[in-house]
């Protein structure tokens, strides 16, 4: 039987620390609610607002996979395995924490924010070798189409994670419709809108909510306004 949960926008959790404005779709920090702690492997997504010049000082991470998408602005990233790099909309970055990795981010401009997506999976194997990895996309290959952005194979598009996990974004014109088959057996799918409105197997959502779907073996996407846009977290389940 399919099984569903829907998580609105406005139910998020929510930190405005002044340079940061943060959101919070699953306990993180100071937001703790017992019945949003994960949706299968993953575990954070937190929508983030950086104001000009300021950012995360340096602080450790271990046995975690962590996905930075930016969408508006320039964050730039410095690690102890020596990496030093600006990512910006239509890149997407990981770092498979492992044993441990230090690292900060920054808004690299004094008199804009940034706007980013940092999501946390749970790795399939811990204790593993640090890694740090970017890659820029192109993102009129999204249009209309869902575009692989991180899957499990270093070959596919896109930036590779220790986790059986396949991540899509998609823009849409109104109207749109479209078919998503789920990558692996057993996986689920969360959606998470980033502009506009959409239907997901009868599911009405709108910007910033998020719904998960499991037990299924394919997505039914529906745009239901101009410049819809989505982004769509195939993982595991069980962990």
């Amino acid at each position: 039987m399919t099984n569903t949960v829907l998580h609105t926008a406005n139910s998020r959790g929510h930190a405005n620390h002044g340079w940061l404005d943060s959101y919070h779709t699953f306990s993180f920090a100071n937001y703790y609610n017992p019945e949003r702690i994960n949706f299968g492997a993953l575990r954070v997504l937190n929508d983030d607002t950086v104001a000009g010049g300021r950012g995360f000082g340096s602080h450790p991470h271990d046995n975690m996979e962590i996905v930075s998408i930016p969408l508006e602005g320039d964050l730039e990233h410095q690690d102890n395995l020596g990496n030093v790099a600006v990512i910006r909309k239509g890149d997407v970055q990981i770092i498979s924490a492992g044993t441990g990795v230090f690292h900060s981010e920054k808004n690299k401009n004094p008199d804009k924010p940034v706007q980013f997506l940092q999501i946390w999976l749970y790795p399939n194997k811990l204790n593993g070798t640090p890694r740090y990895d970017q890659v820029s996309l192109d993102v009129k290959d999204r249009h209309n189409n869902f575009q692989q952005i991180l899957s499990p194979n270093p070959d596919d598009a896109g930036v590779w994670i220790q986790q059986d996990a396949w991540f899509s974004l998609g823009k849409f014109d109104q109207g749109f419709q479209t078919n998503y088959h789920l990558k692996k057996t057993d996986n689920g799918v969360y959606a998470f809108v980033l502009e506009g409105d959409v239907t997901i197997n009868g599911q009405q959502l709108h910007r910033r909510d998020g719904f998960g779907i499991w037990n299924v073996d394919q997505l039914h996407f529906t745009a239901d306004s101009a410049g819809a846009e989505v982004l769509l977290m195939d993982i595991p389940m069980n962990i």
